[in-house]
Protein backbone atom coordinates (compact mmCIF):
# COMPACT_ATOMS: atom_id res chain seq x y z
CA UNK A 1 0.00 0.00 0.00
CA UNK A 2 1.20 3.91 -1.08
CA UNK A 3 -0.68 6.45 1.62
CA UNK A 4 -0.09 9.70 0.67
CA UNK A 5 -0.82 13.09 2.78
CA UNK A 6 -1.27 17.00 1.75
CA UNK A 7 -1.25 19.10 4.55
CA UNK A 8 -1.35 23.03 4.28
CA UNK A 9 1.07 23.59 7.35
CA UNK A 10 0.83 27.03 7.68
CA UNK A 11 4.44 28.04 8.32
CA UNK A 12 6.88 24.87 8.99
CA UNK A 13 9.32 26.90 11.37
CA UNK A 14 6.88 26.19 14.40
CA UNK A 15 8.02 22.85 16.24
CA UNK A 16 4.99 22.47 17.84
CA UNK A 17 2.96 22.66 14.02
CA UNK A 18 -0.12 20.58 14.54
CA UNK A 19 1.15 17.84 17.02
CA UNK A 20 0.79 17.56 20.78
CA UNK A 21 4.39 16.48 22.03
CA UNK A 22 4.65 13.93 25.51
CA UNK A 23 7.96 15.93 25.70
CA UNK A 24 7.74 19.50 25.53
CA UNK A 25 11.23 20.21 25.05
CA UNK A 26 12.24 18.69 22.12
CA UNK A 27 14.23 19.94 19.05
CA UNK A 28 12.76 20.66 15.57
CA UNK A 29 14.39 17.81 13.93
CA UNK A 30 12.10 15.38 16.46
CA UNK A 31 9.63 17.60 16.39
CA UNK A 32 9.74 17.65 12.38
CA UNK A 33 9.77 13.95 12.93
CA UNK A 34 6.91 13.55 15.01
CA UNK A 35 4.58 15.54 12.84
CA UNK A 36 5.57 13.09 9.74
CA UNK A 37 5.53 10.06 11.85
CA UNK A 38 2.04 11.08 12.93
CA UNK A 39 0.74 12.06 9.41
CA UNK A 40 2.05 8.23 8.98
CA UNK A 41 2.27 8.42 5.42
CA UNK A 42 4.93 7.28 2.49
CA UNK A 43 4.87 10.58 0.81
CA UNK A 44 4.16 13.99 2.67
CA UNK A 45 3.37 17.13 0.77
CA UNK A 46 3.47 20.58 2.57
CA UNK A 47 2.23 23.76 1.55
CA UNK A 48 2.66 27.40 2.43
CA UNK A 49 5.74 26.33 4.40
CA UNK A 50 6.96 30.21 4.27
CA UNK A 51 10.34 29.42 4.06
CA UNK A 52 13.16 30.97 1.95
CA UNK A 53 16.66 28.96 1.46
CA UNK A 54 18.31 31.53 3.18
CA UNK A 55 16.33 30.52 6.81
CA UNK A 56 15.69 27.30 6.11
CA UNK A 57 17.43 24.89 8.62
CA UNK A 58 19.05 21.73 8.59
CA UNK A 59 16.91 20.25 11.26
CA UNK A 60 13.89 20.95 8.85
CA UNK A 61 15.30 19.99 6.29
CA UNK A 62 17.06 16.67 6.64
CA UNK A 63 14.87 14.06 8.66
CA UNK A 64 16.28 10.71 9.18
CA UNK A 65 14.29 8.17 7.04
CA UNK A 66 13.07 10.56 4.73
CA UNK A 67 14.13 12.52 1.59
CA UNK A 68 13.06 16.01 0.80
CA UNK A 69 12.58 18.71 -1.53
CA UNK A 70 11.48 22.44 -1.40
CA UNK A 71 9.94 25.06 -3.47
CA UNK A 72 10.79 28.65 -2.55
CA UNK A 73 9.60 31.65 -2.93
CA UNK A 74 11.85 34.24 -4.88
CA UNK A 75 9.85 37.14 -4.53
CA UNK A 76 9.47 37.71 -1.08
CA UNK A 77 10.21 35.70 2.48
CA UNK A 78 7.73 34.63 4.83
CA UNK A 79 5.46 33.66 2.01
CA UNK A 80 4.21 30.71 -0.02
CA UNK A 81 6.57 27.74 -0.57
CA UNK A 82 6.16 23.79 -1.08
CA UNK A 83 7.93 21.13 0.28
CA UNK A 84 7.71 17.32 -0.08
CA UNK A 85 8.83 14.73 2.05
CA UNK A 86 9.12 11.03 0.77
CA UNK A 87 10.53 8.12 2.55
CA UNK A 88 13.81 6.44 1.79
CA UNK A 89 11.27 3.29 1.00
CA UNK A 90 9.83 5.91 -1.66
CA UNK A 91 12.61 8.01 -3.39
CA UNK A 92 11.62 9.52 -6.26
CA UNK A 93 13.55 8.93 -9.42
CA UNK A 94 13.06 12.36 -10.52
CA UNK A 95 12.58 15.81 -8.71
CA UNK A 96 11.59 19.35 -10.54
CA UNK A 97 10.82 22.64 -9.06
CA UNK A 98 8.10 24.49 -10.77
CA UNK A 99 5.66 24.09 -13.72
CA UNK A 100 7.29 25.70 -16.81
CA UNK A 101 10.55 24.08 -16.52
CA UNK A 102 12.52 27.01 -16.30
CA UNK A 103 13.75 26.28 -12.87
CA UNK A 104 14.80 22.81 -14.15
CA UNK A 105 18.56 21.96 -13.48
CA UNK A 106 20.20 19.63 -16.08
CA UNK A 107 19.67 16.36 -14.09
CA UNK A 108 17.13 14.60 -12.56
CA UNK A 109 14.37 16.49 -13.89
CA UNK A 110 10.48 15.43 -14.59
CA UNK A 111 10.38 16.83 -17.80
CA UNK A 112 6.79 16.78 -20.24
CA UNK A 113 6.01 20.18 -20.37
CA UNK A 114 3.37 20.47 -22.78
CA UNK A 115 2.74 23.62 -25.37
CA UNK A 116 3.45 26.66 -23.46
CA UNK A 117 3.08 28.79 -26.53
CA UNK A 118 0.30 30.69 -24.97
CA UNK A 119 2.63 31.85 -22.54
CA UNK A 120 5.17 34.58 -22.61
CA UNK A 121 8.90 33.61 -20.76
CA UNK A 122 8.28 36.80 -18.46
CA UNK A 123 4.77 35.31 -17.53
CA UNK A 124 6.22 31.82 -16.98
CA UNK A 125 8.72 33.03 -14.74
CA UNK A 126 6.21 35.17 -12.33
CA UNK A 127 4.20 31.86 -12.56
CA UNK A 128 6.85 29.82 -10.97
CA UNK A 129 8.95 32.40 -8.64
CA UNK A 130 6.26 32.48 -5.94
CA UNK A 131 7.31 28.46 -5.05
CA UNK A 132 4.25 27.28 -5.82
CA UNK A 133 4.45 23.82 -7.08
CA UNK A 134 6.91 21.12 -6.94
CA UNK A 135 7.17 17.91 -8.81
CA UNK A 136 8.52 14.23 -7.85
CA UNK A 137 8.56 11.02 -10.31
CA UNK A 138 7.94 7.81 -8.50
CA UNK A 139 8.16 4.36 -9.70
CA UNK A 140 5.19 1.78 -8.66
CA UNK A 141 4.34 -2.53 -8.97
CA UNK A 142 0.70 -2.96 -8.97
CA UNK A 143 -0.52 -6.30 -7.58
CA UNK A 144 -0.14 -7.77 -10.94
CA UNK A 145 3.61 -7.02 -10.87
CA UNK A 146 3.69 -4.58 -13.25
CA UNK A 147 5.95 -1.59 -12.86
CA UNK A 148 4.63 1.92 -13.73
CA UNK A 149 5.63 5.58 -13.26
CA UNK A 150 3.44 7.96 -10.81
CA UNK A 151 4.01 11.67 -10.42
CA UNK A 152 3.10 13.85 -7.61
CA UNK A 153 2.33 17.44 -8.19
CA UNK A 154 2.25 19.14 -5.32
CA UNK A 155 0.72 22.45 -5.50
CA UNK A 156 -0.29 25.70 -3.64
CA UNK A 157 -2.46 27.65 -5.87
CA UNK A 158 -2.65 31.09 -5.76
CA UNK A 159 -5.61 32.47 -3.29
CA UNK A 160 -7.64 35.82 -4.85
CA UNK A 161 -7.48 38.91 -2.44
CA UNK A 162 -10.37 40.89 -2.94
CA UNK A 163 -8.82 44.27 -2.67
CA UNK A 164 -6.11 43.08 -5.87
CA UNK A 165 -7.91 41.73 -8.46
CA UNK A 166 -5.07 41.31 -10.81
CA UNK A 167 -4.47 37.98 -8.88
CA UNK A 168 -7.73 36.57 -10.43
CA UNK A 169 -6.01 36.77 -13.39
CA UNK A 170 -2.82 35.24 -12.39
CA UNK A 171 -4.44 32.08 -10.58
CA UNK A 172 -6.57 31.25 -13.30
CA UNK A 173 -2.89 31.33 -15.75
CA UNK A 174 -1.77 29.45 -12.44
CA UNK A 175 -4.45 27.05 -13.26
CA UNK A 176 -3.83 27.04 -17.05
CA UNK A 177 -0.19 25.94 -16.73
CA UNK A 178 -0.71 23.47 -13.85
CA UNK A 179 -3.62 21.60 -16.52
CA UNK A 180 -1.05 21.78 -19.09
CA UNK A 181 1.81 20.23 -17.38
CA UNK A 182 -0.54 17.65 -16.22
CA UNK A 183 -2.43 16.30 -18.92
CA UNK A 184 1.44 16.81 -21.16
CA UNK A 185 2.13 13.80 -18.37
CA UNK A 186 -0.49 11.56 -18.76
CA UNK A 187 0.33 11.91 -22.49
CA UNK A 188 3.81 10.33 -21.61
CA UNK A 189 2.38 7.81 -19.92
CA UNK A 190 2.81 8.72 -16.64
CA UNK A 191 -0.04 8.59 -14.14
CA UNK A 192 -0.78 11.97 -12.18
CA UNK A 193 -1.60 12.75 -8.59
CA UNK A 194 -2.12 16.76 -8.40
CA UNK A 195 -2.42 16.92 -4.07
CA UNK A 196 -2.37 20.24 -1.97
CA UNK A 197 -4.56 23.46 -1.71
CA UNK A 198 -6.25 24.35 -4.81
CA UNK A 199 -7.72 27.54 -2.97
CA UNK A 200 -11.38 26.61 -4.38
CA UNK A 201 -14.19 25.09 -3.17
CA UNK A 202 -15.86 23.42 -6.02
CA UNK A 203 -19.35 22.51 -5.43
CA UNK A 204 -21.86 23.95 -3.32
CA UNK A 205 -21.59 21.04 -0.79
CA UNK A 206 -17.70 21.95 -0.16
CA UNK A 207 -18.75 25.41 1.14
CA UNK A 208 -20.72 26.07 4.13
CA UNK A 209 -22.55 29.11 2.97
CA UNK A 210 -22.49 28.70 -0.51
CA UNK A 211 -26.81 29.66 -0.62
CA UNK A 212 -25.61 32.95 0.30
CA UNK A 213 -22.76 33.59 -1.89
CA UNK A 214 -23.60 35.67 -4.97
CA UNK A 215 -22.84 33.67 -8.46
CA UNK A 216 -20.84 30.75 -6.68
CA UNK A 217 -20.81 28.60 -9.86
CA UNK A 218 -20.52 30.99 -11.97
CA UNK A 219 -16.74 31.77 -10.38
CA UNK A 220 -14.04 30.95 -12.90
CA UNK A 221 -12.24 28.93 -10.49
CA UNK A 222 -14.89 26.66 -9.99
CA UNK A 223 -15.40 26.27 -13.44
CA UNK A 224 -11.69 25.27 -14.56
CA UNK A 225 -12.26 22.33 -12.22
CA UNK A 226 -15.81 21.65 -13.55
CA UNK A 227 -13.42 21.18 -17.02
CA UNK A 228 -10.49 19.02 -15.03
CA UNK A 229 -12.29 16.68 -13.45
CA UNK A 230 -15.38 13.97 -13.79
CA UNK A 231 -18.35 13.34 -12.83
CA UNK A 232 -19.17 12.72 -9.34
CA UNK A 233 -18.79 9.12 -8.37
CA UNK A 234 -16.25 6.45 -10.77
CA UNK A 235 -18.57 5.12 -12.73
CA UNK A 236 -18.75 7.10 -16.62
CA UNK A 237 -20.91 10.21 -16.82
CA UNK A 238 -21.47 12.49 -19.19
CA UNK A 239 -18.81 15.24 -18.58
CA UNK A 240 -15.05 12.60 -18.87
CA UNK A 241 -12.60 15.35 -17.43
CA UNK A 242 -8.99 13.86 -17.07
CA UNK A 243 -8.81 13.51 -13.29
CA UNK A 244 -11.33 12.73 -10.48
CA UNK A 245 -11.83 14.02 -6.89
CA UNK A 246 -11.06 10.96 -5.23
CA UNK A 247 -12.52 12.26 -1.89
CA UNK A 248 -16.15 12.83 -3.30
CA UNK A 249 -15.39 9.24 -5.32
CA UNK A 250 -15.74 7.53 -2.09
CA UNK A 251 -18.02 10.14 0.14
CA UNK A 252 -20.36 11.81 -2.88
CA UNK A 253 -22.63 13.22 -0.94
CA UNK A 254 -20.54 13.61 2.73
CA UNK A 255 -21.62 17.02 4.21
CA UNK A 256 -19.49 18.94 6.27
CA UNK A 257 -16.21 17.87 5.06
CA UNK A 258 -14.30 20.64 5.34
CA UNK A 259 -10.51 21.34 5.17
CA UNK A 260 -10.29 24.57 6.07
CA UNK A 261 -11.48 26.97 8.43
CA UNK A 262 -10.68 30.83 9.82
CA UNK A 263 -8.69 31.26 12.41
CA UNK A 264 -9.75 34.50 13.22
CA UNK A 265 -13.17 33.78 13.81
CA UNK A 266 -12.67 30.64 15.75
CA UNK A 267 -14.77 28.39 12.84
CA UNK A 268 -13.49 25.31 13.34
CA UNK A 269 -15.09 24.93 16.52
CA UNK A 270 -18.74 24.37 15.33
CA UNK A 271 -16.54 23.14 11.64
CA UNK A 272 -18.11 26.59 9.39
CA UNK A 273 -15.48 26.10 6.94
CA UNK A 274 -14.92 24.94 2.96
CA UNK A 275 -12.87 22.09 1.49
CA UNK A 276 -9.98 23.84 -0.76
CA UNK A 277 -7.14 21.06 -0.32
CA UNK A 278 -7.76 18.06 -3.07
CA UNK A 279 -6.25 14.74 -3.72
CA UNK A 280 -7.02 14.37 -7.89
CA UNK A 281 -5.86 11.27 -9.39
CA UNK A 282 -6.31 10.24 -13.45
CA UNK A 283 -9.32 8.42 -13.65
CA UNK A 284 -7.40 5.16 -14.68
CA UNK A 285 -5.24 5.50 -11.25
CA UNK A 286 -8.24 6.24 -9.32
CA UNK A 287 -10.66 3.39 -10.60
CA UNK A 288 -7.71 0.78 -10.31
CA UNK A 289 -5.52 1.64 -7.54
CA UNK A 290 -7.45 4.16 -4.83
CA UNK A 291 -9.15 2.52 -1.55
CA UNK A 292 -9.65 5.23 0.28
CA UNK A 293 -9.56 9.23 0.02
CA UNK A 294 -9.52 10.80 3.75
CA UNK A 295 -9.64 13.84 5.87
CA UNK A 296 -7.91 14.52 9.37
CA UNK A 297 -10.11 17.29 10.47
CA UNK A 298 -8.52 16.27 14.41
CA UNK A 299 -5.05 17.08 13.64
CA UNK A 300 -4.73 20.69 14.31
CA UNK A 301 -1.69 23.63 14.64
CA UNK A 302 -2.86 25.14 10.79
CA UNK A 303 -5.95 27.08 9.28
CA UNK A 304 -6.36 23.50 7.55
CA UNK A 305 -6.31 20.02 8.48
CA UNK A 306 -4.61 17.08 5.77
CA UNK A 307 -6.09 15.31 3.33
CA UNK A 308 -4.62 11.98 2.13
CA UNK A 309 -5.32 8.34 0.04
CA UNK A 310 -4.63 5.22 0.28
CA UNK A 311 -3.39 3.41 -2.91
CA UNK A 312 -2.76 -0.24 -3.70
CA UNK A 313 0.26 -0.06 -5.03
CA UNK A 314 4.01 -0.52 -3.53
CA UNK A 315 6.62 1.98 -4.30
CA UNK A 316 9.81 1.19 -6.07
CA UNK A 317 12.30 3.06 -4.44
CA UNK A 318 14.98 5.18 -6.21
CA UNK A 319 18.92 3.68 -5.72
CA UNK A 320 19.76 7.50 -5.35
CA UNK A 321 17.92 10.30 -4.63
CA UNK A 322 17.69 13.33 -7.02
CA UNK A 323 19.77 16.94 -7.49
CA UNK A 324 16.83 18.35 -6.19
CA UNK A 325 17.01 16.60 -2.67
CA UNK A 326 18.19 19.01 0.27
CA UNK A 327 20.43 16.80 1.76
CA UNK A 328 22.81 17.55 -1.75
CA UNK A 329 22.11 21.14 -1.11
CA UNK A 330 26.23 22.55 -0.06
CA UNK A 331 25.02 24.15 3.03
CA UNK A 332 23.57 20.57 4.51
CA UNK A 333 25.75 18.67 2.39
CA UNK A 334 29.09 19.48 4.21
CA UNK A 335 30.69 21.00 1.35
CA UNK A 336 29.68 24.74 1.65
CA UNK A 337 32.00 27.08 -0.42
CA UNK A 338 34.45 28.85 1.47
CA UNK A 339 35.42 32.81 0.34
CA UNK A 340 38.72 31.34 -0.58
CA UNK A 341 36.52 29.66 -3.63
CA UNK A 342 35.55 32.87 -4.75
CA UNK A 343 39.21 34.40 -4.52
CA UNK A 344 40.68 33.38 -7.98
CA UNK A 345 44.97 33.54 -8.35
CA UNK A 346 45.50 36.05 -10.63
CA UNK A 347 48.93 34.55 -12.61
CA UNK A 348 51.12 37.72 -13.60
CA UNK A 349 53.06 38.13 -16.34
CA UNK A 350 57.14 38.08 -16.22
CA UNK A 351 57.84 41.42 -16.63
CA UNK A 352 55.07 43.01 -14.32
CA UNK A 353 56.21 40.68 -12.13
CA UNK A 354 59.92 41.98 -12.28
CA UNK A 355 58.81 45.62 -12.73
CA UNK A 356 57.04 45.23 -9.72
CA UNK A 357 60.16 44.07 -7.84
CA UNK A 358 62.42 46.68 -8.76
CA UNK A 359 59.64 49.40 -7.29
CA UNK A 360 59.22 47.15 -3.97
CA UNK A 361 63.22 47.38 -3.97
CA UNK A 362 63.10 50.86 -4.45
CA UNK A 363 60.26 51.67 -1.95
CA UNK A 364 62.43 50.09 0.88
CA UNK A 365 65.67 52.00 0.32
CA UNK A 366 63.55 55.15 0.52
CA UNK A 367 61.65 54.10 3.68
CA UNK A 368 65.13 53.28 5.35
CA UNK A 369 66.66 57.02 4.18
CA UNK A 370 63.19 58.53 5.52
CA UNK A 371 64.21 56.99 9.00
CA UNK A 372 67.75 58.15 9.24
CA UNK A 373 66.80 61.36 8.28
CA UNK A 374 64.26 61.60 11.01
CA UNK A 375 66.47 60.04 13.81
CA UNK A 376 69.40 62.40 12.61
CA UNK A 377 67.12 65.56 13.40
CA UNK A 378 65.49 64.48 16.42
CA UNK A 379 65.69 66.53 19.02
CA UNK A 380 67.57 64.96 22.26
CA UNK A 381 66.78 65.49 26.28
CA UNK A 382 69.48 67.54 26.79
CA UNK A 383 68.75 70.08 24.20
CA UNK A 384 65.10 70.51 24.32
CA UNK A 385 64.74 71.45 28.07
CA UNK A 386 66.66 72.00 30.94
CA UNK A 387 69.97 70.54 32.40
CA UNK A 388 68.11 69.20 35.01
CA UNK A 389 65.95 66.86 32.60
CA UNK A 390 62.00 66.92 31.88
CA UNK A 391 60.16 68.14 35.06
CA UNK A 392 58.30 66.15 37.48
CA UNK A 393 54.35 66.29 37.44
CA UNK A 394 54.21 67.63 40.71
CA UNK A 395 56.44 70.54 39.98
CA UNK A 396 53.44 72.33 38.54
CA UNK A 397 51.33 72.33 41.82
CA UNK A 398 52.07 75.56 44.55
CA UNK A 399 50.44 76.02 47.86
CA UNK A 400 48.12 78.81 48.03
CA UNK A 401 48.85 82.01 49.23
CA UNK A 402 45.40 82.85 49.85
CA UNK A 403 45.11 79.44 53.05
CA UNK A 404 47.14 80.37 55.92
CA UNK A 405 49.20 77.21 56.77
CA UNK A 406 48.19 74.49 59.65
CA UNK A 407 50.71 74.54 62.45
CA UNK A 408 51.86 71.09 63.08
CA UNK A 409 52.01 71.46 66.47
CA UNK A 410 48.55 72.63 66.81
CA UNK A 411 46.43 69.88 68.90
CA UNK A 412 42.62 69.31 68.39
CA UNK A 413 40.21 68.89 70.75
CA UNK A 414 39.05 65.15 71.28
CA UNK A 415 35.26 65.23 70.10
CA UNK A 416 34.68 61.77 71.22
CA UNK A 417 35.06 63.07 74.74
CA UNK A 418 31.97 65.44 73.58
CA UNK A 419 29.61 62.65 72.34
CA UNK A 420 27.66 60.63 74.45
CA UNK A 421 28.30 57.09 73.66
CA UNK A 422 25.39 55.08 72.47
CA UNK A 423 24.81 51.48 74.38
CA UNK A 424 23.62 48.52 71.49
CA UNK A 425 19.77 48.55 72.43
CA UNK A 426 19.65 52.43 71.58
CA UNK A 427 21.58 51.39 67.89
CA UNK A 428 19.52 48.51 67.40
CA UNK A 429 16.38 51.19 67.97
CA UNK A 430 17.71 53.69 65.72
CA UNK A 431 18.15 51.19 63.24
CA UNK A 432 14.39 50.09 63.12
CA UNK A 433 13.37 53.39 63.31
CA UNK A 434 14.96 54.46 60.23
CA UNK A 435 13.75 51.21 58.03
CA UNK A 436 10.32 52.02 59.51
CA UNK A 437 10.48 55.38 58.26
CA UNK A 438 12.13 54.47 54.63
CA UNK A 439 9.22 51.96 54.62
CA UNK A 440 6.23 54.89 55.35
CA UNK A 441 7.85 57.43 52.65
CA UNK A 442 7.99 54.70 49.74
CA UNK A 443 4.59 53.76 50.45
CA UNK A 444 3.35 57.13 50.66
CA UNK A 445 5.19 57.82 47.15
CA UNK A 446 3.71 54.62 45.59
CA UNK A 447 0.18 55.23 46.53
CA UNK A 448 0.53 58.94 45.36
CA UNK A 449 1.53 58.01 41.83
CA UNK A 450 -1.04 55.58 41.82
CA UNK A 451 -3.74 57.49 42.37
CA UNK A 452 -1.94 60.49 39.74
CA UNK A 453 -2.35 57.44 37.14
CA UNK A 454 -5.67 56.54 37.98
CA UNK A 455 -6.72 59.91 37.72
CA UNK A 456 -5.27 60.55 34.48
CA UNK A 457 -5.69 56.86 32.46
CA UNK A 458 -9.27 55.95 33.60
CA UNK A 459 -8.37 52.41 31.84
CA UNK A 460 -9.92 50.33 29.06
CA UNK A 461 -14.28 50.70 29.07
CA UNK A 462 -16.21 47.62 30.25
CA UNK A 463 -16.98 45.78 27.06
CA UNK A 464 -20.32 46.35 25.45
CA UNK A 465 -22.68 43.20 25.86
CA UNK A 466 -24.16 41.40 22.53
CA UNK A 467 -27.70 41.49 22.12
CA UNK A 468 -28.10 37.60 21.03
CA UNK A 469 -26.18 35.89 24.18
CA UNK A 470 -26.06 38.84 26.72
CA UNK A 471 -22.43 38.02 26.73
CA UNK A 472 -19.27 40.64 26.63
CA UNK A 473 -18.17 41.64 23.17
CA UNK A 474 -14.86 41.22 21.39
CA UNK A 475 -13.27 44.46 19.58
CA UNK A 476 -11.83 44.37 15.91
CA UNK A 477 -10.22 46.25 13.46
CA UNK A 478 -11.25 47.21 10.34
CA UNK A 479 -8.14 46.00 7.87
CA UNK A 480 -9.95 46.35 4.48
CA UNK A 481 -9.13 49.40 2.36
CA UNK A 482 -11.39 52.18 2.48
CA UNK A 483 -12.89 55.02 4.50
CA UNK A 484 -13.10 53.04 7.32
CA UNK A 485 -9.66 51.40 7.83
CA UNK A 486 -8.19 51.43 11.02
CA UNK A 487 -11.45 52.17 12.91
CA UNK A 488 -12.10 49.56 15.95
CA UNK A 489 -15.99 48.03 16.24
CA UNK A 490 -17.32 45.25 19.20
CA UNK A 491 -18.94 42.21 17.84
CA UNK A 492 -20.01 38.81 19.20
CA UNK A 493 -17.12 36.90 20.99
CA UNK A 494 -18.98 33.64 19.36
CA UNK A 495 -17.53 31.72 16.84
CA UNK A 496 -18.66 31.68 13.63
CA UNK A 497 -21.46 29.16 12.58
CA UNK A 498 -24.41 28.73 10.72
CA UNK A 499 -27.04 31.37 11.41
CA UNK A 500 -29.47 28.74 12.33
CA UNK A 501 -27.16 27.51 15.24
CA UNK A 502 -27.82 29.55 18.53
CA UNK A 503 -24.40 28.88 20.21
CA UNK A 504 -22.78 30.20 16.72
CA UNK A 505 -22.10 33.87 17.05
CA UNK A 506 -24.96 36.60 16.53
CA UNK A 507 -25.19 39.27 14.17
CA UNK A 508 -24.26 42.07 16.76
CA UNK A 509 -22.26 45.17 15.61
CA UNK A 510 -21.25 48.39 17.38
CA UNK A 511 -18.63 50.87 16.09
CA UNK A 512 -15.92 51.84 19.41
CA UNK A 513 -16.13 55.46 20.07
CA UNK A 514 -13.17 57.24 19.39
CA UNK A 515 -10.51 57.87 21.79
Amino acid sequence: MLRVVSWNINGIRSPLQGVVYEEPNNCTAMAMGRILDKLDADIVCLQETKVTRDVLTEPLAIIEGYNSYFSFSRNRSGYSGVATFCKDSATPVAAEEGLSGLLATQHGNVGCYGNMDAFTQEELRALDSEGRALLTQHKIRTWEGKEKTLTLINVYCPHVDPGKPERLAFKMRFYHLLQIRAEALLAAGSHVIILGDLNTAHRPIDHWDAVNLECFEEDPGRKWMDGLLSNLGCQAGSHVGPFIDSYRCFQPKQKGAFTCWSVVTGARHLNYGSRLDYVLGDRTLVIDTFQASFLLPEVMGSDHCPVGAVLSVSSVPAKQCPPLCTRFLPEFAGTQLKILHFLVHHKQDPVFKQSALQLSNQTQVQMRQNKAHMRSTRPRPSQAGSSKGQKKLMSYFQPSSSHPRVSPNLELPNLDALVTPKTPEDEVMAKVVEVQTKASKAEDEKDLRTSFWKSVLGGPLPMPLCRGHGEPCVMRTVKKPGPNLGRHFYMCARPRGPPTDPSSRCNFFLWSRPS
